[in-house]
């Protein structure tokens, strides 16, 4: 049976942990500061106008959320960070709008996924950060989130991720954390041979904890409690009491950031939860395989976590799409021709803010809302988890790779890519297709990973058990407020 993690299983780790957390004044935040900042004690906010958002600081811990002040060092918190892209650019009625990952620290916001994971293991003894390391096996941003909260949290991590990745992500996580990085074979599509590294520690290295994404309640919890709410709040702000909360975009990934579709089918059951992935390597709409070069939502798979009945369409995007709308969203020439064509200098200006998998995710959007005929009145939010500063070593390989960019090149890349969209490679999910891609999660959790088929079976007939799962978070909060009362520090600010 598939069973929350709600209390202590190792009372002498638990231990090890306040000794560890209080000798280095490591304050856990909860879930509920995390979705509302105000929470935060005002000590804690003053400390923080002296530390930047990437700096290896505890305190950082507090900016784990989608409303610190888009600066890079000492703001403080307001409304959720977020852009809204207009209709001279994405060419639709329906209004696209797309949360940003930047201002997480790390960049992206794959750094709250990973606390989801780690917090609750260390308020129940799960993991002692004194004598274990832990291990992020992922396609990208998810380690480096992981590494980074392990470095606040004072132990050791593993970061398992793909050779072919960005060059940016091997050197952050050596030179500026410290981490042991592991490349495995292949590129971001490659989740099996991350998953085989993972059973090669298992056997050999003792002292090491995996956190996998794909297979975490904690990853999937975070989104739902954080992301879910966020999204909700963005709506209300934009919608002023009118319009309709149409469809959420999100790439499936590990199945974390989707997870927020689930909070939002709450308060809108109508709402579409659209899954966007490649279309060079499309698992959930035709069982497919392959490698893309959309970075950081690997495939070939369906996470165990991934709730499929929550999922109404599945888009595929080609990555050469996503490739050319990076050059156009991050060149001169690209600028200078959407200032050209219409689009407005502020929306221009932001446009960086969209890493390679936003865009695939903004690409989605739009055909969601070519597809169900979209109007102004609807309301599509997506997820923009990182942005193009992820990637800068991409913009010079396409370069040299395709020569300069110019204005000839950026026209082709508006036209056939942004107003080009067309409803192809997406399907429509009715029952049996969403049972369909559930039971692939056999191949991969039972046959290769040692799960249970019952509780494959659980996740699909069990109607309580997606809820348990992701309201998880307020015995999380519980046992974190004990655990800082605990290390004494919180009286001591």
């Amino acid at each position: 049976m598939i069973e929350p993690v709600d209390r202590v299983t190792d009372g002498r780790a638990l231990e090890n942990a306040i000794n560890r957390f209080r000798e280095r004044g490591i304050i856990l935040p909860t879930f509920a500061q995390q979705r509302n900042p105000d929470l935060i004690p005002g000590s804690i906010r003053t400390k923080l106008r002296d530390i930047g958002l990437w700096d290896i600081n505890p305190l950082n811990l507090f900016r784990i959320t989608w409303k610190n002040e888009p600066v890079e060092r000492g703001g403080m918190y307001g409304g959720v960070n977020f852009i809204e892209l207009p209709r001279s650019l994405t060419g639709v009625e329906a209004r696209i709008i797309m949360l940003i990952g930047k201002w997480f620290p790390t960049g992206a916001h794959k750094v709250g996924a990973a606390y989801g994971c780690l917090a609750p293991r260390i308020v129940t003894g799960g993991f002692d950060p004194t004598c274990q390391k832990a291990v992020w096996p992922s396609t990208g941003n998810y380690c480096r989130g992981g590494a980074f909260d392990s470095k606040l949290m004072g132990t050791e991590s593993v970061a398992i991720l793909p050779e072919e990745m960005s060059r940016e992500r091997f050197e952050w996580l050596r030179d500026v954390i410290g981490s042991e990085v592991i490349a495995t074979p292949g590129c971001e599509s490659n989740v099996k041979e991350i998953y085989d590294k993972c059973w090669e520690i298992r056997r050999t290295r003792p002292e090491c904890v995996i956190f996998n994404q794909f297979d975490e309640f904690g990853n999937a919890a975070w989104h739902y409690n954080i992301t879910g709410p966020a999204i909700e709040e963005v709506f209300n702000h934009v919608s002023q009491g009118a319009g309709n909360l149409a469809a959420f975009v999100s790439a499936t990934g590990s199945a974390g950031t989707i997870a927020a579709g689930d909070y939002l089918r709450k308060i809108t059951p109508h709402i579409r939860v659209v899954a966007s992935e490649a279309l060079q390597c499309p698992t959930l709409l035709m069982n497919g395989f392959g490698g893309h070069r959309i970075e950081g939502i690997g495939d070939k798979h369906v996470p165990w976590i991934h709730n499929v009945k929550n999922t109404n369409v599945v888009t595929a995007i080609d990555d050469e799409d996503c490739m050319r709308l990076f050059r156009l969203f991050n060149e001169k020439k690209g600028h200078d021709c959407l200032k050209a064509l219409g689009v407005d200098p502020v929306t221009v200006s932001k446009l960086p803010l969209l890493g390679i998998s936003c865009i695939g995710n903004l690409i989605s959007a739009i055909k969601t809302s070519k597809y169900f005929e979209m109007t102004a009145d609807d309301i599509i939010i997506s997820i923009a988890t990182d942005s193009a500063e992820m990637y800068s070593s991409r913009l010079a390989e396409l370069n040299e790779e395709r020569g300069p960019y110019d204005t000839l090149q950026a026209v082709r890349d508006f036209e056939k890519c942004l107003m080009g969209i067309a409803c192809d490679n997406m399907k429509e999910l009715n029952y049996n297709d969403r049972k369909a891609i559930h039971n692939l999660k056999y191949f991969t959790w039972v046959e290769q990973q040692g799960k249970d088929s019952a509780d494959l079976n659980q996740l699909w007939y069990d109607r309580e058990i997606w809820d348990r799962m992701f309201l998880q978070v307020d015995r999380w909060d519980e046992l974190i407020n004990d655990f800082n009362r605990r290390t004494g520090l919180l009286e001591q600010q």
